[in-house]
């Protein structure tokens, strides 16, 4: 029988990190300007990176060793002490950044343990987030060896969707490893001579010396394209083209082939029956479609704040009817594009997620009451401005009917030069969305933290907006989520 007592271990560890009288480490981070002290019998014990570092650097005067890891923040190294010190990773009211962030430094300090539970944690509660994110998440995953949880949960939405990565602009840039590991699946969801094409533009991507014109190619850059695509090639099911395609696609580029799989390739096309030496890969499977009826599952609500009856609300007055509109004729979808509880409550990521994006709604949940407040921007969100007013009729403001609150109130803007800000760079640190008598403010970079929020709550006519939509002006808030308001197609 054992007894364990990890709870005051954990304690007396970390007592032990926020005693600055006998170390025998500094680390100094975000480009020299933060550092932390350490004891490098814990680091070396916890971290093999920090093994191998602490053997090659020589003590100075003071018999201490200073690491130095300038891309790391103060904040994500904090994190990694707290965790090699007391295994405590404390991630409440992290945004997902954040979390990303810190489970790259922890790969980064070969925290095995630590990886492993943050790239759990984000493919099973940061999904939406991953989702939103995709194309930066893909490209950085696979420029590192580990994070097969994460590849597999991005490469699983890439073989339904391959326009996420193949028609994105970035694509030549893919890793090779990513790009192997797309076109060698089974249940790749894309036509077999599309594949062949994203190779051929991937593989000439990679060497700018090629001849533009395929007349102009010489035998040596065919070569090169070989020698730049001899990874891929054998994941090519070239048994399952059409002749056509072979024709038109393949033939083109035969030199890059073995001459045994081109000699092969002509023979099954006239004579499928008979045998060939090169390696057949089986055809890639297409998912069925049409599934077989069943009980319908309760549909997932599209808000967690709203319901259908205020998103036709909220549809009514962008259309400026004077007839509601029911749950039955609403003219828009309401696309989430962030959502405070996924994404983080911190300004700048108002900022980051809605940048360019139009027609949007700011559905506010306040803390402590019933109340919903928002504001619709018929205009772009642009977060490379240095901090301008943006014109418009369209824009309003509102509270929503719920709980407690007995009636919905509509302020259209009525001094339209001032209907929203576009926040300045600097200013994007504490503030979010910007209407002109609604904001949302916050001193430590979390809008659920401080009472900062804000929405004018006099009545004396010199607002930028027709009405108060609250009685007091200051407030936190528990939640809030960004839509994009698009127009149903008939």
């Amino acid at each position: 029988m054992s007894l364990k007592f990890f709870d005051k271990l954990s304690q007396n560890l970390i007592e032990l990190l926020n005693d600055k009288g006998d170390y025998n480490v500094i680390i100094e981070v975000e480009n020299k300007e933060k550092s932390f002290t350490a004891h490098s019998n814990i680091l070396k014990f916890r971290s093999s990176y920090f093994r191998r570092e602490l053997e090659n650097i020589q003590p100075n005067e003071n018999n201490t060793k200073i690491i130095i890891k300038s891309s790391i923040s103060a904040q994500i190294f904090n994190f990694i002490l707290q965790y090699i010190y007391g295994g405590i990773v404390d991630l409440e009211n992290c945004e997902s950044r954040f979390v990303y962030d810190l489970m790259l430094a922890a790969d980064e300090f070969e925290l095995e343990e630590l990886t492993n539970k943050l790239e759990t944690l984000l493919i099973e509660t940061k999904g939406s987030w991953l989702r939103t994110h995709f194309s930066f998440i893909y490209h950085s995953i696979f420029s590192r060896n580990n994070f097969e949880k994460l590849k597999n949960f991005c490469n699983n939405i890439v073989v339904k969707y391959p326009n996420f990565i193949f028609d994105a602009n970035d694509f030549t840039s893919l890793k090779e490893s990513a790009l192997i590991s797309l076109i060698k699946r089974n249940d790749f969801q894309i036509e077999e001579v599309k594949i062949w094409d994203y190779v051929i533009k991937w593989g000439i991507a990679q060497t700018s010396t090629l001849p533009t014109n395929l007349d102009d190619w010489t035998k040596e850059n065919f070569l090169t394209l070989k020698t730049t695509l001899q990874q891929c090639l054998p994941h090519i099911r070239y048994f399952h083209l059409s002749g056509i395609e072979v024709l038109d696609k393949i033939e083109p580029y035969k030199k890059i082939l073995d001459k045994q799989l081109w000699k092969d390739i002509n023979q099954h096309l006239i004579a499928p029956e008979r045998p060939v030496k090169s390696t057949i890969l089986p055809p890639r499977s297409v998912l069925v479609t049409e599934l077989p009826p069943r009980a319908e599952k309760p549909r997932e609500s599209f808000s967690t704040i709203i319901s259908e009856e205020h998103a036709a609300e909220i549809s009514t007055w962008i259309d400026r009817k004077t007839t509601a509109y029911t749950l039955t004729n609403i003219p828009y979808k309401f696309e989430l594009i962030l959502r405070g509880t996924q994404d983080g409550f911190a300004p700048q990521t108002f900022w980051n997620i809605c940048h360019g994006h139009t027609c949007t709604v700011v559905l506010v949940k306040v803390k402590g009451t019933d109340e919903i407040v928002g504001g619709y921007n018929p205009l772009a969100w642009d977060k490379n401005t240095d901090g301008k007013w943006m014109e418009t009729k369209d824009s309003f403001i509102f509270s929503l009917k719920n709980g407690d609150i007995p009636n919905s109130i509509l302020s259209r803007v009525k001094n339209t030069r001032y209907a929203f800000i576009n926040i300045s760079k600097n200013g994007q640190i504490k503030l979010g969305p910007y209407f002109g008598d609604f904001w949302m403010h916050s001193d430590k970079s979390d809008f659920t933290l401080d009472n900062n929020c804000f929405c004018r709550s006099n009545d004396s006519g010199s607002g930028y907006y027709e009405k108060p939509i609250r009685s007091s002006s200051y407030f936190s808030i528990i939640n809030y989520e960004v839509f994009k308001i698009v127009r149903k197609t008939i």
